[in-house]
């Protein structure tokens, strides 16, 4: 399979998924009436944030798609953080649990911490381009208990 393709599809897919899911959720976002703790951002970051951390998963996959580094463990660890990372906006804003939501998060927090080890072990820069991700997860951790601790 060319390359060129391989890491086209490789970045579609956390692109394509993220922007159906935004849509999903986009008349359900109340973030700008909930109170928010320190530090929280506008609501105008996020989807640029996103589309970028998108765009490096799909790169790092493709990094290792197109080495033929990727093996069940890597596309299971892969495509399990794309699914409960996906599903967070979805309790966070529409059914609205935002405790649920919090440990939720944590759970992607821990696959992710999983997916990056276990990127870096077959291409370090797979791995490493990751990390911005995880930086931004750790940051939306604490913005998801913040928000849920002060609009209980």
């Amino acid at each position: 399979m060319n390359k060129a393709w391989t890491y086209i599809k490789s970045i579609l897919v956390p692109v394509i998924i993220g922007g159906i899911t935004g849509l999903i959720i986009s008349k359900f976002i109340d973030y700008n009436v909930l109170q928010k703790p320190p530090l929280a951002p506008p609501s105008v970051l996020f989807p640029i944030v996103w589309t970028i951390l998108y765009i490096l998963m799909g790169v790092s996959y493709g990094i290792l798609k197109t080495n033929n580094l990727t093996d069940e463990k890597i596309n299971s660890i892969y495509y399990a953080q794309l699914v409960v990372n996906i599903l967070w906006p979805i309790f966070f804003f529409v059914l609205e649990w935002r405790l649920f939501a919090f440990f939720w998060i944590l759970l992607l927090d821990v696959l992710v911490v999983i997916m990056i080890y276990r990127f870096y072990n077959k291409n370090k820069v797979a791995g490493l381009l990751q990390i911005p991700y995880l930086i931004w997860l750790v940051f939306a951790t604490y913005l998801n208990l913040g928000v849920y601790l002060l609009n209980k």
